[in-house]
C-alpha cells in the first residue's frame, strides 16, 4: 500500500510514506490506527473536528490576485485578494511542514460530463480527509488512475497554523485559491467542506468561459426522464429533498448546465444529518454505512449507536457517502434539461409562502437575491438562523460577478421553458423562536404536486407583498398552510414582519438595479 510516490507537482518532497488512492477499507483502517475516528454501529467512520472550525471559514478565504484573472474577479467581501508573494511565502512554509509528514493522496475528477471534466489531486495529512475526498469526488478507474493528470490540487495542512502578523493573514485558518497557480491551500481547519467548496469555486470560475452555467443545486430525475433542480444554501434542503424515493438522484449539491443538459460535479453527497431520521429521510439514513464518513456526530462509546439528535459539538453535523449508496441513483451523473427549478429558502422570518410560482422576471429577481437563513454551525460564528442574501444561492463560491451567472441561467430558463418555484423550507406560524420549522411532509407534498404537473394547473393568486403567485389549493395540503398569514395568531405581527423582510429584499437588490432589466426590477416585493 506504500508507494514511492513523488509530489513534485506541488513542491513537496516527502520524507516519509505517501499513500495514493487507497481503497475504503485501508483508509478507514489508517484513520483508526491514527485515532482519527471510530466506527459507528452501522460501520461508518466517525470523526470529530475538535477545533472551533466546525463549518466553513468564509472570512479566512482568499483569491490570489493574478494578472491573468484579476479583471474577471468580483472583488470585495466574498473574494478577498491575497498578493502572490504572500501566497508563495505561506505555501513554502506549508510544503516544508508537509515534507516531514506521512501523506495521503487522492487523484480523481470533478465534472461528470467528459467534455467539462477536470483532474483533481487532494493531498492531506490525515487519512480521514483522504476518505472524505474519495467519497465526494469522482473516483477513477484503474486505467484512468494510471494516466491521471491533475488540473488543480488541494493541499490540506489542517494542523498547520498560520501566523497572522508574520504571514499577512487574518487568522491561523487560511483557504487560499490560486486560479492560475491551480492550487488550493488550506491551513488550520479540519472541516472537510473547505476542500469541497474550494474545488467548487474553481469550477465556478472556469465553466462560464466555456458557456456552461455552474449551479449550487442538487438534481434528480423522474421516471419519464424529467429533471428537476433544487437551489439553496447549506441546510435549506437540497440534499434531503433531492433524495426522493420516487425519483433518481443525479447529485446533491453542485451541477453544471450545458447546451446538452445537466451534469453533476461530484461522485458523492455531503448531507447535513442533525436530527436525521429513517422515517423522514430514509434514503440518506440508510446510505450512511461502511465507506461513509460522519463529521461531528456523537456516538455512544459502549453501543457505538449514533445520536443524530445531539448537536452538542455543532448543529452542522455531516455525513458523506458515494452517490451509488442512494438506491436507483444515476451514477453516470448526467441528465437532460430540467422541467422544474426550485429555489429553496429557509425563511427565518416565517412569512414566505411554502410554495409560489415564479414568472421569468420574478425567477431572475429571486435568483439574484438568493434569500435564505444561514443555519447554525454552517459557518464559523453562526449559532442561530440569520437572514441573509446570497446571489445565485451560492455567493461565497462565485469568483465572477453574480450577473455573469444570472445571464447564463436566464438564457437557459427561457430556452427550455422550465417552471420555476420559490419554496420556503424555513418557518411557519411565526419567526424562528416562535413558529415551527416547515413540516417536511408538507414540503414533499408540494414538490410532488409540482413535479407531477398538478400544481401548475391550479388557480393562483398574487401575494400582495412579495409579488409571487400562490396556489389557492394543492391536493393533499391544507389550504390554510399555503398562505403564511393564516398560520400566525397575531396577524398584525405577520404584516410587520413581512414588510420588514420585503424592505430587506429591496435594499439588497439595489446592488443589481443598474444591471437588471426594468421587468426584473419591477418583479421584487412591494413596499
Amino acid at each position: 500500500m506504500v508507494e514511492d510516490y513523488g509530489l513534485g507537482n506541488v513542491g513537496i518532497k516527502p520524507g516519509r510514506n505517501v499513500y495514493r488512492n487507497l481503497s475504503t477499507p485501508v483508509l478507514v483502517e489508517a484513520a483508526l490506527r491514527r485515532c482519527e475516528g471510530e466506527l459507528a454501529d452501522n460501520g461508518a467512520l466517525v470523526v470529530r473536528t475538535t477545533t472551533d472550525r466546525t463549518g466553513r471559514s468564509p472570512l479566512d478565504k482568499y483569491l490570489v490576485r493574478e494578472p491573468s484573472t484579476e479583471k474577471d474577479i468580483w472583488w470585495g467581501k466574498v473574494n478577498v485578494p491575497m498578493e502572490p508573494a504572500v501566497f508563495d511565502r505561506l505555501y513554502a512554509k506549508v510544503t516544508a511542514y508537509l515534507s516531514r509528514k506521512e501523506l495521503f493522496v487522492f487523484d480523481g475528477f470533478v465534472g461528470a460530463d467528459p467534455r467539462y471534466s477536470y483532474g483533481v489531486r487532494i493531498v492531506t495529512e490525515k487519512a480521514w480527509h483522504s476518505l472524505f475526498a474519495r467519497t465526494l469526488f469522482r473516483r477513477p478507474t484503474a486505467e484512468q488512475l494510471a494516466k491521471h493528470k491533475a488540473d488543480f490540487t488541494v493541499v490540506n495542512a489542517c494542523d498547520f497554523h498560520a501566523l497572522p502578523e508574520a504571514d499577512g493573514v487574518r487568522s491561523y485558518v487560511v483557504v487560499a485559491v490560486g486560479l492560475r497557480k491551480n492550487i488550493i491551500l488550506i491551513t488550520g481547519s479540519n472541516y472537510g467542506g473547505e476542500m469541497k467548496k474550494g474545488i467548487f469555486t474553481i469550477m465556478n470560475y472556469l465553466l462560464p468561459a466555456r458557456d456552461v452555467c455552474p449551479m449550487h443545486c442538487s438534481i434528480n430525475v423522474g421516471a419519464d426522464g424529467d429533471a428537476a433542480l433544487f437551489f439553496g444554501l447549506s441546510g435549506t434542503g437540497k440534499t434531503t429533498l433531492s433524495a426522493d424515493p420516487k425519483r433518481r438522484l443525479v447529485g446533491d449539491d453542485e451541477t453544471g448546465w450545458s447546451d446538452d443538459g445537466c451534469f453533476n460535479f461530484e461522485g458523492g453527497c455531503y448531507a447535513k444529518v442533525i436530527r436525521l431520521s429513517a422515517t423522514d429521510e430514509p434514503q440518506i439514513y440508510y446510505a450512511i454505512r461502511f465507506g461513509s464518513l460522519l463529521e461531528n456526530v456523537i456516538v455512544d462509546p459502549a453501543t457505538r449507536a449514533i445520536d443524530y439528535d445531539d448537536g452538542s459539538i455543532t448543529e452542522n453535523t455531516r455525513a458523506t457517502y458515494p452517490v451509488e449508496y442512494i438506491p436507483n441513483s444515476i451514477t453516470e451523473g448526467v441528465s437532460g434539461h430540467p422541467k422544474n427549478v426550485f429555489f429553496l429558502a429557509a425563511d427565518a422570518f416565517g412569512v414566505l409562502p411554502p410554495v409560489a410560482k415564479l414568472t421569468p422576471a420574478t425567477a431572475m429577481y429571486h435568483y439574484l437575491s438568493g434569500y435564505t437563513a444561514k443555519l447554525a454551525g454552517t459557518e464559523s460564528g453562526i449559532d442561530e438562523p440569520q437572514a441573509t442574501f446570497s446571489a445565485a444561492f451560492g455567493a461565497p463560491f462565485l469568483p465572477r460577478h453574480p450577473t455573469v451567472y444570472a445571464k447564463l441561467m436566464g438564457e437557459r430558463l427561457a430556452k427550455h421553458k422550465a417552471d420555476c418555484w420559490l419554496v420556503n423550507t424555513g418557518w411557519s406560524g411565526g419567526p424562528y423562536g416562535v413558529g415551527k420549522r416547515m413540516a417536511i411532509g408538507v414540503t414533499r407534498g408540494l414538490l410532488s404536486a409540482a413535479l407531477e404537473g398538478v400544481l401548475a394547473k391550479q388557480e393562483f393568486e398574487l401575494e400582495p407583498v412579495f409579488n409571487v403567485l400562490v396556489p389557492k389549493s394543492c391536493p393533499g395540503v391544507p389550504a390554510e398552510v399555503l398562505w403564511p398569514r393564516n398560520t400566525w395568531k397575531d396577524k398584525a405581527a405577520y404584516d410587520a414582519k413581512a414588510l420588514e423582510l420585503a424592505k430587506r429584499f429591496v435594499k439588497n437588490f439595489e446592488q443589481f438595479e443598474d444591471m437588471a432589466t426594468e421587468e426584473v426590477r419591477a418583479a421584487g416585493p412591494r413596499v
